[in-house]
């Protein structure tokens, strides 16, 4: 039954999730945690963060660990396969309708709107994350990282694996 459930996990996210991983990502949390309980948000936080140090798809990297932590190495197959399954399917049996109305103006006018929903799901994520540090970390401390990172990002231009860094760093010095 919990090959079944890692399956359905990652199949569904990867169905829906419009967008690839980003915006997937609001989804796996929903059944990994909310639906399956297979990790805590917490620990969904943590996968995250360790995901986006890393090169490559997010929804993939985070599949195999939760698959791996779940069931071991045959769940972390599963997990990898639900999750790259949809878009398998639908580069095989949809190529050639994807071609044939790609320049439609109603196909883009459909993408057009479909962004705000993503960013509405990443923007409630973001918030569940900040309420989870909140309260493990302390509300100053997350404001320090958020804050900080916002501006590392954005004034400065630092690239994200070293604001990562720094905030590990952070982490490691204020909070252990």
């Amino acid at each position: 039954m919990i090959y079944w459930e890692i399956f359905m996990a990652f199949f569904i996210p990867g169905i829906v999730g419009y967008g690839g991983g980003p915006a997937s990502i609001p989804l796996i949390e929903h059944e990994v945690v909310d639906r399956y309980g297979m990790v805590t948000t917490e620990q969904f936080g943590e996968i995250l963060a360790l995901g986006n140090t890393l090169p490559g798809p997010i929804a993939t990297k985070m599949a195999g660990y939760i698959g791996y932590e779940a069931a071991g190495i045959p769940g972390a197959g599963i997990a990898l396969f639900a999750t790259v399954a949809p878009s398998l399917l639908a580069m095989v049996f949809l190529l050639g309708l994807l071609y044939k109305f790609k320049d439609s103006p109603r196909v883009k006018k459909m993408t057009l709107y479909i962004r705000p929903a993503v960013a509405v799901l990443l923007g409630a994520l973001a918030y569940q994350f900040f309420q989870s540090g909140a309260a493990n970390a302390g509300a100053l401390h997350t404001v320090i990282l958020g804050v900080g990172s916002f501006f590392l990002f954005e004034r400065s231009r630092i690239h994200p694996a070293f604001v990562i860094l720094l905030a590990l760093l952070y982490g490691i010095i204020f909070l252990s």
